[in-house]
């Protein structure tokens, strides 16, 4: 099994940034998690602020068995990240740290909510966990 995790802007800086918000677990603790629930699985993280690394990511890997995906403030405003995830063959689950629709107005809009199985928001670093176990669960049951 291979998946991709794909962390957008500012997601480096879990464990510093707005802790009140974002608590104190890092990215790499987030990628563990997924690590922890998918065992052997190959895991490809790419983490970045620019938008066009993100997109060149998901294109070269869109034949992965399944993708994490949080966009970070991407997702409320990246059409073209959108599209590159529609082009993606296996499920796909977006997560938040934070619960964004308990957020500012702007981040209750998702552009990828299309394109995505479902999102998990709000749960800190244990929404990783939650997605990695429904793409485990998916995809051996489609295997």
């Amino acid at each position: 099994m291979k998946i991709l995790i794909i962390s957008g802007p500012s997601l480096s800086m879990l464990g510093q940034r707005q802790p009140e918000i974002y608590g104190t677990s890092t990215l790499d603790d987030c990628v563990n998690e997924v690590r922890s629930v998918l065992g052997s699985a190959e895991i490809i993280h790419v983490s970045s602020n620019s938008e066009s690394e993100l997109i060149d990511a998901v294109l070269a890997n869109r034949f992965v068995d399944g993708t994490i995906i949080n966009a970070g403030a991407l997702t409320h405003y990246s059409w073209s990240l959108r599209d590159a995830l529609a082009q993606m063959a296996g499920p796909k689950v977006e997560v938040h740290v934070s619960n964004p629709l308990a957020r500012e107005s702007f981040r209750h809009t998702s552009t990828l909510a299309a394109v995505v199985n479902g999102t998990i928001a709000g749960f800190g670093t244990g929404s990783y966990r939650l997605a990695a176990m429904w793409l485990n669960e998916r995809i051996t049951a489609t295997s």
